[in-house]
């Protein structure tokens, strides 16, 4: 009986999601929240999965020692303490919660955003003092007034829903959003600069990434209206801090609130500790009960369909596709993985060059379709295994071009691809189909047409076409007990010459192979193992 896959929760994970993953006794859990660092890292021998929150850092010492893990998830939106790249290399899909803390996130901006407009910590402590100066902390009212959002993704949109309910007008910068979806949303787009000075307030919602970083500079801080109000309750180093207790030291800016720093927890002697106006909370977004509950059911849902169900759909490292395409993408996949490994052994040592041509009814995948071309194009010539994880990394840094194409609407077949690559000067391609009942097809190598089902063992072999060839070949393979199954042949006049491609019940051994090749006719001869 096959132990059951087992996964680690470095930090504490709310008892619902740990209810999903132990449903059925399908999966084991082992809580190492309580443990340190040494003793989690001889707990992840052996484990399938990681879950971490923001407490353990999932670097690619602490991913190595995981030698069988298939997931590291997080239980939260980012992914700054989890080693992606490093992940990513090893094959391991690395998956997090995007939409569990939404609304607790949007909800927090919106508090953060009132509390600096209406000066609400200073009021309270003066109220504490023992005074009642209510003129010192006069602030404006937001109907009516202009909010910039920068980021229109799950948390900007929940934000924008809530501002149109206080009598906001909306702007929105985000170069990822349609003219139809700020219609749905009824806001007005713009560009960032050109939005930054007539706004009465901004709020940010966009990650943290090599765009972002640094994204309200000392410029665009000094091009806010001195009566603004800024919100950040995404990331920390979307705003140069420093900058920002400036502007407001010197009366240059209204008010500000943030929730997130570049440094976390905030030094003790850092600038934005005694900044004027500027209210700070110690990374609360998520730090709601139903936050909590709702991002540990969602990576303890993704984690069990992945380790359970082969559904790697929510990983952020895999080439994406849409949940409807992924019974219509099986079949291609398989049949994607074995053309790469026919043309693993058509093809000579050295690929610069893998083309993808793709035509069928799936409407997404191109990326994972490559991915699997990859993996049978490398199987077996590898000291490990690439999966649709690591195969397209794998090509980057070993200098291969992997290109992707589709083509319109194919006739009597469910899908069809093409698949070709170039080594030098040299170059191969073959083709295949997936019939309307699932069965899989190889078509053509080279151009030449063959059909057979490509599976089990084949051989592919070239030769001049002349008399007795095909009696001599069959002489050779019944002698060494290898029956044919399957035996195409195609013949090219011109070139005198003829590709044939046999399926075999039993793998042609190097001694056959040998003698195959020593006949005076045969030019090439490959043999293929294909699984299933």
């Amino acid at each position: 009986m096959n132990a059951r896959p087992r996964v680690i929760l470095a930090d504490p994970l709310a008892k619902e999601g740990v209810a999903v993953l132990e449903a059925g006794g399908l999966l084991e859990v082992e809580d190492c929240s309580s443990r340190g660092r040494s003793e989690l890292e001889k707990s992840l021998a052996g484990a399938a999965a990681l879950i971490v929150r923001s407490g353990t850092l999932a670097d690619e010492a602490l991913i190595a020692v995981g030698e069988r893990l298939k997931v590291v998830g997080r239980a939260g939106v980012g992914l700054d303490n989890i080693d992606v790249e490093a992940a990513t290399r090893r094959g391991i899909a690395v998956m997090n919660a995007p939409a569990g803390n939404t609304v607790s996130t949007a909800e927090l901006a919106f508090a953060l955003l009132l509390s600096a407009a209406r000066h609400i910590p200073e009021a309270d402590r003066s109220l504490r003092d023992g005074q009642w100066d209510r003129s010192s902390f006069r602030g404006p009212q937001l109907a009516g007034k202009t909010l910039g959002v920068v980021g229109a993704g799950r948390i900007g949109a929940a934000v924008i829903q809530r501002a149109r309910a206080f009598g906001l007008k909306v702007i929105v910068s985000d170069p990822y959003v349609t003219e139809e979806r700020a219609r749905d949303l009824y806001v007005e787009l713009m560009d960032l600069d050109a939005m930054i000075p007539v706004v009465d307030f901004l709020t940010l919602h966009v990650p943290l990434t090599p765009e972002t970083e640094g994204l309200m500079d000392a410029r665009r801080l000094a091009m806010l209206q001195p009566h603004a109000v800024l919100v950040n309750a995404a990331r920390g180093g979307i705003v140069d801090e420093r900058a920002l207790a400036a502007a407001l030291r010197e009366g240059r800016l209204a008010a500000a609130a943030l929730d997130v720093y570049d440094v976390e927890p905030l030094p003790a002697d850092h600038p934005l500790r005694d900044a004027p106006n500027l209210v700070l909370t110690p990374h609360l977004g998520a730090a709601t009960h139903d936050a909590q509950r709702e991002v540990a059911i969602e990576i303890a849902t993704a984690v069990r369909a992945a380790l359970l169900d082969g559904d790697y759909g929510a990983a952020v490292n895999m080439p994406p596709y849409h949940p409807a395409d992924r019974d219509r993408l099986k079949p291609v996949l398989d049949l994607a993985e074995r053309l790469g490994s026919v043309l693993g052994e058509v093809m000579p040592g050295g690929i610069r060059e893998v083309s993808v041509s793709y035509g069928g009814e799936a409407q997404r995948g191109l990326r994972l379709i490559s991915s699997a071309v990859l993996i049978g194009l490398w199987k077996g010539r590898l000291d490990f295994s690439p999966n649709l994880i690591s195969a397209l990394p794998l090509a980057r840094e070993r200098g291969i071009s992997v290109s992707r194409s589709r083509v319109g609407e194919v006739t009597g077949y469910r899908a069809m691809l093409e698949v070709s690559s170039r080594a030098g000067d040299e170059s191969h391609a073959v083709t295949g189909g997936v019939e309307e009942g699932g069965a899989l097809r190889l078509l053509r190598i080279d151009g030449s047409r063959v059909e057979v089902e490509p599976r089990g063992h084949l051989l592919i072999f070239r030769n001049r076409d002349e008399p007795g060839v095909v009696g001599e070949v069959g002489t050779l393979l019944g002698a060494a007990g290898v029956n044919i199954a399957e035996f195409h042949q195609a013949r090219d006049p011109e070139a005198g010459e003829a590709l044939a491609v046999l399926a075999l019940d039993e793998a042609p051994g190097p001694d056959l192979l040998s003698e195959l090749r020593a006949l005076p006719a045969i030019l090439v001869a490959r043999a293929v193992r294909l699984e299933g």
